[in-house]
């Protein structure tokens, strides 16, 4: 039995520069789904030949209660933290930072300077973590595309990259600590796909390129599409004559109590309170950007 969707939606425009983003979550319907707090959809955009490569980041900034994933469809993201950590990741790839108890990062997700494209195209998430992990250190890990597990799912080049949690047998590098999923689904014209979920598993679908048809409904590109907690099953399905992306995540509803303020995420108003007197405290690190050097 298919899943009902009880939404779909294009979210807000939150734009930075040429980059045309979408706000998917928080959203008027939605706060989050299973642990997954935020999303914002960097739609594919051709940088003009004139637009400066950011080689210092987007701006510091601290962040604590969550763990934030950036996964890069096209482009090179760059991140710098006040742990030590630096690395940059290119199209396919995936950056997850835990903050914990508290960092400040920068990032920018840039035209890939590797390959020398001026196209920029991803997702970034944050997760809500368990107040068991609020307060854990900090830990940064960096994935390269070739490096993320994919599952064939025919001979015609569909295929399924695992970014957070497992599938068929294969395991994202991603902690998770409940069970949470996030799947790419690369299908073939005129293929479909299924994926069954238990009772009560949260989910969405996120349409990146084109159109396809999810459970019967025609979706758009860019549209973030949410299903019930019933027991069934995602069907997508590819009518066209290429090749369509789609995001598919989500995993068990987050139970604790959720206080959100600026770029922190924990379960109490005190805890937020802290969380700004650390940062202000200067508890979090400073970024020493000659690391890349």
């Amino acid at each position: 039995m298919k899943k009902n969707i009880t939404y779909s939606t294009l979210g807000k425009r939150a734009d930075i520069g040429e980059m045309v983003i979408y706000r998917l979550l928080p959203n008027a319907l939605q706060k989050m789904i299973g642990s997954f707090f935020f999303l914002d959809y960097i739609a594919p955009v051709l940088h003009s030949e004139d637009e400066p490569v950011k080689n210092a980041g987007t701006g510091a900034h601290p962040h604590r209660g969550i763990a934030t994933l950036s996964y890069i469809l096209a482009g090179e993201d760059e991140h710098f933290d006040s742990v030590g950590n630096y690395a940059r990741v290119h199209s396919g790839g995936i950056q997850w930072m835990k903050a914990g108890k508290g960092i400040i990062h920068d990032e920018t997700l840039n035209p890939d300077t590797f390959t020398h494209s001026r196209l920029t195209q991803g997702f970034q998430f944050w997760i809500n973590l368990p107040a068991a992990h609020k307060t854990d250190p900090p830990e940064y890990i960096a994935v390269q595309g070739a490096d993320v597990p994919v599952a064939e799912l025919d001979a015609n080049g569909s295929w399924l990259k695992v970014i957070v949690g497992g599938y068929m047998g294969l395991r994202s590098v991603i902690p998770d600590y409940q069970k949470q999923w996030l799947y790419h689904l690369h299908l073939a014209p005129n293929a479909g796909f299924s994926l069954s979920l238990a009772q009560g598993e949260e989910s969405a679908a996120v349409l990146v390129n084109s159109f396809a048809h999810i459970n019967d409904v025609k979706i758009n590109s860019s549209e973030i599409v949410h299903f019930d907690l019933s027991q069934g099953d995602i069907e997508v399905s590819n009518g066209n004559d290429h090749f369509v992306d789609v995001l598919l995540f989500g995993g068990e509803p987050y139970t604790e109590p959720v206080v959100a303020e600026g770029p922190f995420v924990m379960n109490t108003q005190q805890e937020i309170i802290q969380a700004y007197h650390d940062f202000h405290a200067n508890k979090y690190g400073t970024i020493d950007y000659s690391i890349k050097s």
